[in-house]
């Protein structure tokens, strides 16, 4: 999986658990910070399908648990809103000081609030996005309303949120009120997403018509029609992650891709020993992709391995030719399908007659066709699957030449 594990510690000593999310080639281009929700944690589905889907538009994403939840250090109650500020900007400064400065911050729900407010207070980042975020702090108040009364008589007591017990003391009230989430907004002057749907029903939709109200240009609605708060569905946050990606990229620079020249042959591959374990960019004239060893051998497995590439091959050529027969005879060929395996197996298990009996390379093909074909169409379409110019190619007599290049 293409993320790091952090800790990071935060300015009341407390060791805040994150994950790096990164892109596939493990280079990101920018990195952002994402906020969970009230009571939540960065291992709610949504925080990670949408950081995920960032990663594809070139992010680095850090996902953390807020002070005293899930894995991080510290007790609920010092985790009132002023502390999940804090919080986030830790997080930043950990990630400008280890990596580059974040350009991007995304907050979901209460996180959404916290955003805004950390993104008043730091130069670096360039963009913020919310998702079902309230126009007001003091909005989750009512979550823990029937222990009030009781915290300012015993200083800290224990309520239920959503089903959960968590402990409060009056600090951790207090603090809902402190911060005018309204005037934040109107002097945020930062490019502000904002993502809600319009049946919420934890926090209203008239908290983003009031947040974009109060926010200056350029601002953005993004409605999640049936989307719920928490958005359960993984199609849902999948959507969100890449709306919020496409739409960040008109902020910030534009990064050129390093296009690796071929010197005029099919492709090149190349792998940085001083950056890179086993992970290797591979660079045709039009199209770039990752080869990797799989970690039971002591790679990363960031991309398929070159075994994966060359059984991709003789797949790949393999269906191709057989649209191609099937158009040409006019028959009613819809779908197929070509399952490689290699491996290596011994000359006797195959039932070989040779005169010293050795190990073998090995590829397993097997084929699904899905269509209106008799049996005789399907037989004749297994003996064409052989004779694809890949399939020729590995039963071929072939030549390689190596070469040294001095430049």
């Amino acid at each position: 999986m293409n993320r790091e594990r952090l800790t990071i510690r935060n300015t009341k000593g407390h060791n805040l658990q994150a994950y790096l999310e990164l892109p596939a080639d493990q280079k990101p281009h920018y990195f952002a910070v994402f906020a969970h929700c009230f009571t939540c944690t960065s291992n709610l589905s949504a925080v990670k399908n949408i950081s995920r889907s960032l990663t594809s538009h070139g992010f680095g994403v850090i996902r953390f648990d807020f002070t005293g939840l899930g894995q991080s250090e510290g007790e609920f109650a010092e985790s009132h809103f002023s502390a999940n500020v804090d919080d986030l900007i830790a997080v930043n400064n950990y990630i400008a000081e280890h990596y580059k400065p974040p350009t991007l911050l995304v907050g979901h729900s209460l996180g959404g609030a916290a955003v805004i407010v950390a993104a008043s207070r730091l130069e670096n980042i360039k963009a913020v996005a919310t998702i079902g975020a309230p126009a007001a702090v003091s909005h989750v108040k009512h979550l823990f309303s029937h222990g009030i009364e009781e915290v300012k008589q015993k200083g800290l007591v224990e309520v239920n949120i959503g089903g959960r017990p968590f402990k409060i003391n009056h600090e951790f009230v207090e603090d809902f009120g402190k911060i005018n989430l309204s005037e934040v907004t109107k002097n945020l002057r930062k490019p502000l997403l904002i993502m809600h749907a319009p049946f919420d029903g934890t926090v209203g939709i008239n908290n983003a018509h009031e947040l974009y109200h109060n926010a200056h240009h350029p601002k953005s609605f993004i409605s999640l029609d049936d989307a719920d708060h928490l958005l359960s569905n993984s199609r849902d946050s999948k959507y969100v992650g890449n709306v919020i990606g496409t739409w960040a990229d008109r902020y910030f620079e534009p990064q050129d891709n390093i296009i690796l020249d071929t010197k005029d042959e099919q492709l090149v591959a190349h792998l940085n020993l001083n950056e890179d374990n086993f992970t290797t960019a591979i660079q045709t004239k039009k199209h770039q992709f990752l080869a990797d060893e799989p970690q039971s051998i002591g790679g990363d497995d960031f991309g398929p391995s070159p075994y994966d590439f060359l059984s991709a091959g003789l797949a790949a050529c393999t269906v191709m030719t057989l649209k191609m027969y099937a158009q040409r005879k006019k028959w009613d060929l819809q779908e197929v399908y070509a399952y490689i395996t290699y491996s290596k197996k011994h000359s006797d298990d195959l039932m070989l007659d040779l005169d010293e009996p050795k190990r073998m390379d090995h590829l397993q093909k097997r084929l699904r066709f899905v269509g209106d074909l008799d049996q005789t169409q399907k037989a004749k379409l297994k003996e064409i699957a052989s004779k694809c110019p890949v399939h020729r190619t590995l039963l071929s007599e072939t030549i390689i030449e190596t070469e040294l290049i001095n430049k």
